[in-house]
C-alpha cells in the first residue's frame, strides 16, 4: 500500500448542460486552496486531461475517448504503486475512472456514491440526454455501446456492492433500473430519519464485501449548496459538509480502497472559493486516512 496520492484531472464539461465543470480541475489546480497542499511530498500532481476537440466526431465519441485516456491514467497510477485521485469535470468521468479501476482489480469493484442524483438514466430513459446523468448505468452494463467496456467486458463495478448514498432529485426511471439490479440506494430522507453515521455503516459494510476492493465517487452536488456552492447541478437540502468529510476520513483507512473521485466542481458558481476549500480538506483527510492505514 502506497502513502502517494497521484491527482488526475478530468476536464470535461460535455456531459452537462452546464458546461462550467470542464474548467474544475484547471481553476482548482490554481486555486489558493491548492497552492496550500501542493508541496506536500505525498501529493503529487499528474496528468490533466482534456477531451479531444474532432471536428466531425459526436459528443458522446469525445466523451468515450476521454474516458479511455483516463482509465489508462488510472491503470498507470495504480501500477505504479499511487493511489489515484480523480478530480473533475462533469460525471461522465466516472465511467473512465471506474473501468480503469476495474481493468487492474480484474473484476467489477465495490462503489460507493454519494450523489444528489442516481446517474442511471440509459439513452431510452433519459430526458436531457445529458450523459453525466448516465455514468452508473454505463457502469452497470447499460448505454451507449461507446461507453460500455471501457475497462473489461461487461460490468465495471459490482451491483451487489455498490450503494448511492445521498439522493433527493430523480426520475422514477431511475430508481426503477438500480432497484431492479439490485443496488442499495439510500435517499437524504432516510438519512434524515436514520442519521447520517448509521446509514454510512451500512453503505460501508456492503461496498468493502466486494472481492475486488472498493471506491468512492464524490459527486460534490451532494452536499448542501450552502456548504458547496461550485457545483453543476445544485440542489438544496444536501448533506453537511462535517459528515462527509469524516466520510473521507473514514474510508481512507479502509483495506481494499482503490481509488477516489471528486466530480462537478463548477468555478464559475464556487462563491468566495469555498468548494476550491472543501476539495483541498478533502484531500487532507484523505492523505490523514491513508496514512492512518500504513501505520494501522
Amino acid at each position: 500500500m502506497t502513502d502517494k496520492i497521484r491527482i488526475i484531472g478530468a476536464a470535461s464539461g460535455l456531459g452537462a448542460q452546464d458546461q462550467g465543470c470542464e474548467d474544475g480541475p484547471l481553476a482548482f489546480h490554481r486555486s489558493q486552496a491548492w497552492h496550500e497542499l501542493e508541496h506536500h511530498p505525498q501529493i503529487d500532481w499528474g496528468r490533466m486531461l482534456f477531451a479531444a476537440d474532432s471536428p466531425g466526431r459526436s459528443e458522446i465519441g469525445r466523451i468515450a475517448g476521454l474516458c479511455r485516456r483516463l482509465a489508462d491514467e488510472v491503470a498507470l497510477a495504480q501500477a505504479a504503486g499511487e493511489f489515484p485521485l480523480v478530480i473533475g469535470g462533469d460525471h461522465s468521468i466516472a465511467i473512465g475512472t471506474w473501468s480503469g479501476v476495474a481493468r487492474v482489480a480484474g473484476a467489477p469493484v465495490g462503489l460507493l456514491w454519494i450523489d444528489a442524483h442516481l446517474d442511471s438514466h440509459t439513452p431510452e430513459t433519459t430526458y436531457s440526454g445529458a450523459v453525466h446523468g448516465m455514468p452508473l448505468a454505463c457502469l452497470l452494463g447499460r448505454g451507449d455501446k461507446r461507453l460500455l467496456g471501457i475497462g473489461r467486458p461487461g460490468a465495471q463495478v459490482s451491483t451487489a456492492h455498490t450503494v448511492v448514498l445521498g439522493p433527493r432529485s430523480y426520475e422514477a426511471e431511475e430508481m426503477d433500473f438500480l432497484r431492479t439490479m439490485g443496488v442499495r440506494i439510500i435517499e437524504s430522507s432516510e438519512i434524515a430519519e436514520r442519521g447520517f453515521a448509521v446509514c454510512l455503516h451500512e453503505a460501508l459494510a456492503i461496498v468493502t464485501a466486494a472481492p475486488a476492493g472498493f471506491g468512492l465517487t464524490l459527486d460534490l452536488d451532494a452536499i448542501d449548496p450552502g456548504c458547496a456552492p461550485g457545483v453543476g447541478s445544485p440542489e438544496p437540502d444536501g448533506l453537511w459538509d462535517g459528515d462527509v468529510l469524516a466520510a473521507v476520513a473514514q474510508l481512507a483507512t479502509l483495506p481494499g480502497l482503490r481509488a477516489v473521485e471528486i466530480a462537478e466542481y463548477n468555478p464559475d458558481r464556487d462563491w468566495q472559493g469555498r468548494t476550491a476549500r472543501l476539495i483541498a480538506e478533502l484531500i487532507a483527510e484523505m492523505l490523514s486516512g491513508l496514512n492512518d492505514r500504513l501505520q494501522g
